[in-house]
């Protein structure tokens, strides 16, 4: 038996009972299919057959859901941060236990290559380790002298947040949003995109074993239009953290409004990659190709625009091209495979509708440019190489959120970085060059929320994670995750010296 064959079979083991039965919603510890008596069909992007049947959540099963989040956020609040420490860090033992489940699950679920999604449960287990640990120190603030008086802040946990995620990478994007929550004292409650929910299923199982009191952890399954909207407009939820598309993040804000809710927004990009003449030929290769073809793609921080200096560009693209041909696209159960098949049908044809789009605009398409006709009915697309294109064009400037590369040439430093701030968005941004002193003036003139010099996405879990203009608002990452879901108050304590200021005397 190969190992793909392998892989399937255990998978769907794993996967057995979504298929024989309605994945539900969990609320206040108890699982339930809701009131309304709709499913909605889950589909593996690999074959278009169903997984199963998700509920249907509607405006009921939200409010719920968020009435339960307010009922136990005081006891959850109250509850020493070492205590939650010991229940996150349980959580994150658990997750490592069905390693190989959220693994097998997630790949089939999302089409994301089971070679991504080993570490899967491995990283997430690593971020509720770092805010476990962080959540005894949670509420700790600042201490500021003067001379007549000492201020004290303090932080407090904001209440119950909204946590809507999305469906390229649901696993790991779930526990880098909800463990810093519950590490400052939130509840949450969480809705899954629709197009890749098993993940959420067992993040919420797991959450239960590991010992969360009943309330703290929530979860609705549906569509946005109903249940994001219920959930970002509710009364009690006191935050949303989402990520997303940028016109979905706009309309999240809209429904907040009324209620005053903080939003966090981690949004869409269209993120530069430069690559100067005196770049480290081979390290910039590898590095081009693994944040475009890596994760299918749908990637927020993929390097979607590569900036090529007009010196390396003949021969750099020479190479890359070879890189392109020779990606594996496959099952994403097979370990060989290093493209799989993009989510969802919708995303899809959304996707192969840029390759007639980059012809009609006067693009080459060097590589790719069509669906893999021979891997069957799956969602299968051709790792795609644009060449020859300018930043006015549709396919430089829209999130095409697939395999897919569009080559800028450039002459200049100047050139690059007018090119590279010439978007709407500004997530991020990798630059290639062995000029320290140009690494500086990039850092300071590429506007983006993060900017990695001479290295792929390189994840740092204390360091800010966000973007600028259209890619969002706020920040993730260590302490910068408390800054959203907590309050800072300040305390003022006189050291009763100073002239209190009399009237009517």
């Amino acid at each position: 038996m190969s190992d793909l064959q392998q892989n399937i079979q255990q998978a769907n083991t794993y996967l057995q009972r979504f298929k024989d039965n309605t994945t539900g919603h969990y609320i206040n510890g108890e699982w339930t299919l809701g009131t309304s008596g709709k499913t909605f069909a889950n589909i593996s992007p690999a074959d278009q057959q169903p997984l199963g049947e998700i509920a249907e959540g509607g405006e009921v099963e939200v409010n719920r859901a968020c009435e339960a989040a307010q009922d136990a956020f005081v006891e959850w609040r109250d509850m020493a941060g070492a205590e939650r420490k010991n229940i996150l860090n349980r959580l994150a033992d658990k997750l490592v236990e069905r390693a190989d489940e959220i693994a097998l699950v997630e790949s089939t679920d999302c089409g994301q290559a089971i070679r991504f999604m080993k570490q899967a449960a491995v990283r997430g287990a690593a971020n509720f380790r770092f805010f476990a640990d962080k959540a005894v120190e949670a509420k700790d603030g600042q201490a500021l002298y003067q001379s007549e008086h000492t201020n004290l802040t303090v932080r407090s946990p904001i209440g119950p947040v909204g946590v809507i995620t999305p469906w390229n990478t649901p696993f790991m994007l779930s526990t880098w949003k909800i463990a810093p929550a519950l590490a400052a004292g939130c509840t949450i409650v969480h809705k899954p995109a629709e197009f890749s929910p098993l993940s959420a299923a067992i993040l919420a199982e797991v959450s239960a074993e590991a010992g969360l009191p009943a309330g703290v952890w929530n979860m609705v399954n549906g569509f946005g239009e109903v249940v994001g909207k219920r959930l970002s407009e509710h009364p009690a939820i006191k935050a949303v953290a989402f990520v997303g598309e940028t016109s979905t993040g706009s309309r999240i804000m809209e429904q907040g409004a009324a209620t005053l809710k903080r939003i966090h927004l981690e949004l869409g990009g269209k993120n530069p990659v430069i690559v100067f003449d005196d770049a480290n030929f081979e390290r910039a290769l590898d590095a081009v190709v693994f944040m475009i073809y890596s994760l299918n793609g749908q990637r927020c921080t993929s390097s979607s625009r590569l900036l090529l200096q007009s010196g390396i560009r003949e021969r750099f693209l020479e190479a890359l091209k070879k890189r392109v041909e020779n990606l594996t696209v496959g099952h994403p159960l097979d370990p060989n495979t290093e493209v799989g098949p993009l989510v969802h049908t919708e995303h899809f044809d959304k996707v192969l509708s840029y390759m007639e789009t980059a012809r009609s605009e006067g693009a080459i398409i060097a590589v790719g440019g069509q669906r893999c006709e021979e891997l069957g009915v799956g969602n299968y697309v051709q790792p795609t190489l644009f060449t020859e294109a300018n930043n006015q064009m549709k396919v430089a400037r829209e999130e095409i959120f697939g395999p897919v590369l569009t080559e800028i040439e450039f002459d200049t430093e100047e050139k690059a970085i007018q090119i590279a701030n010439d978007t709407d968005y500004g997530l991020a941004a990798y630059a290639w060059t062995s000029d320290q002193a140009r690494s500086m003036r990039l850092a300071h003139k590429i506007e983006t929320g993060m900017l990695w010099i001479n290295s792929e996405n390189n994840r740092n879990l204390p360091s800010p994670f966000g973007g600028v203009k259209s890619s969002g608002i706020g920040r993730d990452g260590g302490d910068y995750s408390f800054e959203f879901y907590m309050e800072t108050k300040n305390v003022c304590f006189a050291h009763g010296t100073h002239r209190v200021p009399k009237l009517g005397a």
